[in-house]
């Protein structure tokens, strides 16, 4: 379905928006974007495909690239060094902010408005504007003196997918053409081109497509899989006791550290022949559900209590929330939690890349390592509480 989603990309500047907001039998959107007035473009009619042979969102995307920047007086060089974090606030967003600050960059962070401001962000030195993808009448401000966009925002749980995910990112994909940002770096799933039932993969996938299509210099980086979630997920409901969650497919991830995906991520940026790429990044070594909970379990030292939820189950609640339109959202995260625990593999070798980054794979880190620095840590910190407290009742 993807390689018809852009046919349209190249049609004249404005198109007419759409007349009212009608249910049809897929989704379809155009967009109004003046690169002169940098006029907010108009969004997409939602609706849902229920037909005999589908019974997922589907995105059939007319939009528009905006066109070439234009350079309407002369002015002061926009520095290269000048970098919009967009979801900087995020798990990886944070470590690109932090590499690009510890490597020289001046670092502006896309942070939307709320009750408890990113402080941490000012604290290490990066400025921080307010704004909202989901708005996109305040991005163009945001880009203003900017070289480089690194795009690693992605919605929140509670939010539909389609406002950050799609219709956000292809406000911002337009401002920065039309603004002429320099290069533009986005952070895709790996392979979300063959997974179009899921409506997150399948929206990471236009959005590839309509950044390579928009003629900004780019880099598309798919990702498998971070070693930071497996904190929550797995490391801390076993050192507090609390039931583990698992599913009893073969997947099989290759975590990568986020920090080692910011080094790659900047090492890829400085080089010119990577340009207009595709990469994907991952660890050293794919790892079952199971395995990462035996090897939590080894180095916490005690066992986990582990609940179970089988595949089938999980398919039969997804086919359930399609029947009210108010759990769809729930359906789609539910039809992307299903892909990761089919019986499939997310990794790729990695040595060709890390050829072409001139990176040695020595340097990257390993589940194993990543997970004994933290269990070493997190121990050594409640045996410190223990003496400080006298407690006796904490056991290692």
């Amino acid at each position: 379905m993807a390689s018809t989603l852009y046919a349209q990309l190249t049609t004249p500047t404005k198109l007419t928006p759409l007349p009212s907001r009608k249910l049809s039998s897929t989704l379809s959107w155009r967009t109004m974007f003046d690169a002169s007035t940098l006029s907010p473009p108009n969004f997409p009619i939602i609706s849902t495909t229920k037909g005999k042979n589908c019974s997922v969102p589907k995105v059939v995307c007319n939009a528009q690239a905006a066109p070439a920047a234009v350079n309407l007086a002369p002015g002061t060089p926009v520095r290269p060094t000048s970098i919009l974090v967009v979801g900087a606030t995020g798990t990886l967003g944070r470590q690109v902010v932090r590499r690009a600050l510890d490597e020289g960059y001046d670092v502006r962070c896309l942070v939307r408005p709320r009750p408890a401001p990113a402080d941490f962000l000012r604290d290490w030195g990066a400025t921080v504007v307010n704004a909202d993808l989901s708005k996109p009448e305040t991005i163009p401000a945001t880009l203003i003196g900017i070289h480089t966009v690194i795009d690693c925002a992605t919605g929140r749980p509670e939010e539909p997918i389609k406002t950050v995910d799609w219709e956000g990112k292809v406000a911002l994909i337009q401002c920065a053409k039309a603004m002429g940002i320099q290069k533009f770096i986005f952070f895709s799933i790996h392979n979300c081109d063959k997974h179009p039932e899921v409506p997150l993969m399948e929206i990471k996938h236009c959005t590839e497509k309509f950044l390579r299509d928009s003629g900004l210099n780019h880099i598309v980086i798919r990702l498998c899989g971070f070693m930071q979630g497996l904190i929550g997920q797995y490391a801390v409901p076993i050192l507090e006791e609390k039931s583990v969650w698992g599913t009893d497919a073969p997947t099989r991830i290759a975590y990568m550290d986020t920090q080692d995906i910011a080094r790659l991520t900047f090492i890829a940026l400085r080089n010119e022949n990577i340009n207009g790429k595709l990469l994907t990044f991952a660890g050293p070594r794919a790892w079952t559900t199971q395995e990462v909970i035996t090897l939590c379990e080894r180095l916490a030292g005690q066992d986990a209590n582990v609940t179970t939820v089988p595949v089938s189950v999980l398919r039969l609640t997804r086919q359930l929330t399609r029947l009210f339109e108010w759990t769809n959202d729930v359906a789609d995260r539910l039809a992307f939690s299903e892909v990761l625990t089919s019986d499939t593999v997310f990794s790729v070798p990695m040595t060709e890349t890390y050829s072409l980054l001139g990176v040695d794979a020595k340097d990257v880190s390993s589940l194993e390592k990543y997970l004994q620095d933290y269990f070493t840590n997190i121990l050594k910190k409640l045996k410190d509480l223990k003496a400080q407290s006298k407690q006796t009742d904490i056991f290692f």
